[in-house]
C-alpha cells in the first residue's frame, strides 16, 4: 500500500499534466484522480480543492525552477543559458505560468512566495551595476524582468518556436550562443 508522500507525488504529478494541458478552468479533478490512482475525495484531502491543487502544482515547479537554477548577478548570460535549459528540461513549468496568467494574475507579480529570493537578486544586479558590470542605466527591476523573459524566448509560451527536448543539438547551441550574446550586450557593461 502506498504511503500518504507517494499518493501526495502521483496527485501532483497527475495533475501537473493536467493543468499544463487544460489550465485550471479547464482540468478536471475526475481526470487527475484516475491517472493518479487516487479517489477524488482522497485528493480533496489532500489538497482542499482543484484551485489548492494548482497552488500547490504551480508552487513545486516554480520553486524546483528557483532551486535547480542558480543566479549569479555576475553571470547573467551564464543564468539566462541555465534558465533556458530548464525551461526545456521542465516544458510544464511556462504552461503553468502562462495559465496562471491568464486564468489568475492577469497583472502584478506572479509569485508572492518568492518575492524575498527575488528581492536578494534584485540587490545583487544593483551591486553589480554600482561595480560597472551590469549598465546602471536601466532600473534594477526591468533588468531582472529583461533577463528572465529573454531566456523564455522560446519557452513555451512563445509567440514563434518552442524549444523541444527533441530539437537537435546544434539548434540549442544557435539559440544559447544568440541567447548569452543578446544578454552580455544589453544588459551587460563591456
Amino acid at each position: 500500500m502506498p504511503n500518504a508522500e507517494e499518493t501526495r507525488r502521483r496527485i501532483l504529478h497527475a495533475a501537473t499534466e493536467e493543468f499544463a494541458v487544460r489550465g485550471i478552468a479547464g482540468a478536471r479533478v475526475d481526470r487527475i484522480a484516475a491517472a493518479s490512482g487516487a479517489s477524488k475525495p482522497m485528493l480533496y484531502a489532500y489538497f482542499g480543492s482543484k484551485e489548492q491543487l494548482f497552488e500547490a502544482v504551480f508552487t513545486s515547479h516554480v520553486l524546483a525552477n528557483s532551486n535547480r537554477v542558480p543566479f549569479t548577478a555576475h553571470d547573467l548570460a551564464g543564468y539566462a543559458l541555465r534558465l533556458y535549459d530548464d525551461y526545456v528540461a521542465d516544458p510544464a513549468l511556462v504552461r503553468l505560468i502562462a495559465w496562471k496568467r491568464l486564468e489568475r494574475e492577469s497583472a502584478g507579480y506572479l509569485y508572492p512566495g518568492l518575492q524575498e529570493n527575488d528581492a536578494a537578486h534584485l540587490r545583487d544586479i544593483e551591486q553589480e551595476q554600482r561595480t560597472g558590470g551590469i549598465r546602471s542605466d536601466i532600473e534594477v527591476e526591468d533588468v531582472w524582468s529583461l533577463l528572465i523573459s529573454m531566456a523564455s524566448t522560446w519557452a513555451q509560451a512563445s509567440i514563434t518556436a518552442v524549444a523541444g527536448g527533441g530539437d537537435p543539438a546544434h539548434v540549442h547551441q544557435r539559440r544559447r550562443a544568440a541567447l548569452a550574446a543578446v544578454v552580455k550586450s544589453g544588459l551587460c557593461v563591456p
